[in-house]
């Protein structure tokens, strides 16, 4: 992997073989240098920032050896650690015009065990003859945040000079706290990940604006993805498939219309009883995949499609309503501090080709037991509170749920259940196929779910808003208020805090 930096351009994009770095006249020169020029400007690129073979690796421990021990004699003898003999650190170095290695800096998971996302950066060198404005030390700085939240990092520190500070600082970096390494004045930084909160704003925040005055949910179900129908114990519920979706990828679309949307009723303890659909696409045989996708979808969950529209000649348009029937319908807003975040989901199956770290499939091979187990899950548990993970992934849809409630969230990051082969940046973030947060007072259980695996991972708190708690102890805000601007759920009707499963309350064993 070739990590490049705004100052650091692959030679290859420099130009040929004339003067300067040019290419020399000829049938080419016409169409490469103005390339060139817009591209890098005035000047070639002095180096590049790559990922480190053996022999690159080899070098820049040699030049950590020069900076730390030689010169600045923070360590006697050597400076390696057990960190150089983890294989999961990544070494990044930068390599001048002759390919020399002229900079590097190390960086990966913090501490030992699975990678819960905790990564930190460190030994960051400079060839002293370079260091004369080039930018080396910036461009690996930035380098290594990039990696860090490519590998799915949600917490990336570095331990540096006090000195280095101000660099750190006007690269973004955050200062956390002071520290002393060796003896020597050192400052704890922190590099600011933003990617749950950027889905957060993307996905849920324009909703208070955009339904204000709709009362979605009615009384007691702010925020919820179904909507309790007055006067009945029907509930219903309208998802919609993105087009482009739709168009690429049809049958899974198909299969998602129906997912989704069972999911909604799922959480609010409602069983499914017919899907209606409206498809749209540019001819019969586009249709004909999209509904083909959904028919298995139904089969699989043994819900009948009702009926439903289809248009042809249009671009590709896809959403389902689900209806379902629950007495006591579970609010999304029912959450209250002291009880605990309880996430439930099915570990089971891979990433949807073609959607590695937004969509995991855990459905498509499970069998209509399985998925029915699932589905009744909270209807036969009766949380506080529950919501199935959707668009805003584990955290947004925990700060969705907290919002409802009126109060905050702390999710544990290393007690999240995941599968193992998945990044916590991208689990916390994709669509998961089932899973469910729930609030559980404290003494119960959380959901019996099938084949969905089940921990409690946090516990709802006074405020607003989210916070990762890791296993030091820190407590880092990934979400700072509210994420729908809906506000905040009055109780249901008959709803109360000590609520029963129903067949309790009435006796029934």
């Amino acid at each position: 992997m070739s990590l490049v930096s705004d100052l650091a351009v692959a030679p290859v994009l420099s130009g040929g073989s004339g003067p300067g770095g040019r290419t020399a006249p000829g049938r080419a020169s016409r169409l490469s240098e103005p390339v060139c020029d817009v591209l890098l400007g005035s000047r070639a690129p002095s180096f590049i920032v790559e990922e480190a073979d053996a022999a690159g690796l080899a070098a820049y421990r040699a030049l950590r050896h020069r900076v730390f021990v030689t010169e600045q004699r923070v360590f006697s003898g050597h400076d390696l650690d057990d960190r150089d003999d983890d294989p999961r650190t990544v070494v990044l170095v930068a390599r001048d015009g002759s390919g020399a290695v002229v900079g590097g800096v190390r960086l990966g998971p913090a501490a030992g065990g699975p990678d819960i996302g905790w990564w930190s950066g460190g030994r960051l060198a400079v060839d002293p003859a370079e260091r004369n404005g080039a930018g080396i030390g910036p461009a690996l700085v930035r380098a290594a945040c990039a990696r860090a939240e490519a590998a799915g990092a949600l917490r990336f520190e570095a331990t540096v000079r006090a000195g280095a500070e101000r660099m750190f600082t006007r690269l973004g970096w955050r200062r956390v706290r002071p520290l002393a390494v060796a003896g020597l004045p050192h400052v704890l930084m922190r590099w600011p990940v933003g990617r749950i909160a950027a889905l957060v704003a993307a996905t849920k925040s324009d909703l208070g604006t955009l339904l204000a005055g709709l009362a979605p949910g009615g009384p007691g179900f702010v925020g919820d993805d179904g909507a309790p129908v007055p006067g009945s114990d029907l509930v219903a519920a309208c998802d919609a498939i993105l087009p482009s979706m739709v168009e690429r990828d049809p049958e899974w679309a198909g299969w998602c219309s129906v997912l989704v949307n069972l999911n909604d009723l799922a959480a609010m303890g409602a069983r499914p009883v017919g899907l209606l659909d409206a498809v749209g696409a540019r001819d019969a045989s586009a249709v004909a995949r999209v509904l083909a996708g959904l028919r298995r979808a139904a089969e699989a969950y043994e819900v009948p499609v009702l009926g439903g529209h289809t248009q042809l000649g249009v671009p590709a348009a896809l959403s389902v309503t689900a209806l379902g029937r629950a007495r006591e319908p579970v609010p999304g807003g029912g959450a209250r501090p002291g009880h605990r975040v309880w996430l439930t989901a099915d570990l089971g199956g891979g990433w949807r080709p073609g959607y590695t770290g937004r969509q995991w499939d855990s459905t498509t091979h499970r069998r209509t037991p399985q998925l029915r187990a699932m589905l009744g899950a909270v209807a036969a548990a009766r949380p506080a509170a529950a919501k199935d993970v959707s668009m805003a992934g584990v955290a947004g849809t925990l700060g969705m749920l907290a919002e409802a409630s009126g109060c905050g969230a702390v999710l544990d990051v290393a007690a999240v259940p995941r599968p193992g082969t998945v990044s916590m940046g991208d689990w916390l973030t994709c669509f998961p196929g089932f899973a469910m947060l729930t609030a559980e007072r404290p003494g119960r259980p959380g959901l019996d779910a099938g084949p969905a695996s089940g921990a409690a991972c946090g516990e709802f708190v006074p405020g607003g808003g989210v916070r990762l708690r890791w296993p030091d102890g820190e407590l880092i805000e990934v979400i700072t208020g509210p994420v729908t601007g809906l506000g905040t759920a009055a109780e249901p009707a008959g709803y109360a805090e000590s609520a029963e499963p129903a067949e309790l309350r009435e006796g029934e064993t």
